[in-house]
């Protein structure tokens, strides 16, 4: 199984998007696929026609068991969503306690490693959904994945919050075997404007080993993809967003794979 985790410490920057989009093309190649979401605004959840505010069991049910993972526990929290090639687990509210309470339990930053372990044979593709802050549960999407995807909105502020983010993954480097490769995606681009245009070039000049030298264009149609639940692919298969989403997944497949979750 391949593990991706998409993750950026600024919010708005489309990791949901991206990840659904991913998630849609490779199952609609066959592939069977599980989102994990991790953010604890349960967008992903959300657009796959579940409540994070009403759910009974979630992701949180993973991280009760002082860092171990009862054996079929992943299994049963997986929930259906509108392709019958990808599952869910999905994300609650509750998700935003983690943080008050994993002081004192040792083994937490590894819950989702040990999850994904029990879903290994099921499944060929994982994709997490991490939340825009550093903590227990970027901790764990960042432990678990083989290669780490960054979307950043081609604007000003966004070229900050990928400097956090890259300082964050140097850290996390240091306590893993060997260091998590990564993809830079220029996303939300629109080349009628400036901030757009100049922040590419940006991306292009000072990180020119790890950039998609493409980019996600603005498309209304991930957005009304999002308010059917529908997958992008699945809404609209030749709309610009997918046709790029097509290309980063092919340029994705490319690159050199990492070893598998312990």
């Amino acid at each position: 199984m391949k593990v991706w985790a998409v993750a950026n410490q600024k919010g708005g920057v489309g990791k949901t998007t991206t990840s659904i989009a991913l998630a849609g093309l490779l199952a609609e190649a066959g592939k069977r696929v599980v989102v994990i979401d991790l953010d604890p605004h349960g967008s992903m959840t959300s657009y796959f026609g579940h409540d994070p505010d009403t759910l009974e069991h979630s992701c949180f049910d993973l991280f009760q068991h002082q860092g171990s993972v009862p054996q079929g526990l992943a299994q049963q929290l997986l929930h259906g969503t509108s392709h019958d090639n990808i599952s869910l687990l999905p994300s609650s509210t509750a998700l935003a306690t983690l943080e008050r309470q994993s002081p004192g339990q040792s083994g937490l930053g590894l819950v989702i490693a040990k999850s994904l372990a029990q879903l290994w044979g099921s499944f060929d593709h994982a994709i997490i959904d991490s939340p825009p802050l550093l903590g227990v549960l970027m901790v764990n999407a960042l432990a678990a994945s083989q290669q780490l995807v960054i979307p950043v909105q081609t604007e000003f502020l966004a070229v900050k919050g990928l400097e956090r983010m890259i300082s964050t993954l140097a850290m996390i480097n240091r306590s893993r075997k060997q260091s998590l490769p990564y993809v830079i995606v220029p996303t939300l681009f629109d080349r009628r404007t400036q901030a757009s245009m100049s922040t590419l070039k940006i991306l292009r000049s000072t990180h020119p080993d790890h950039l998609w030298q493409a980019y996600i264009p603005i498309d209304t149609r991930l957005r009304d993809a999002s308010r059917a639940g529908l997958t992008p692919s699945q809404f609209d298969a030749n709309s610009r967003g997918v046709i790029a989403y097509r290309a980063l997944l092919k340029h994705l497949l490319t690159q050199q794979p990492a070893s598998q979750v312990a």
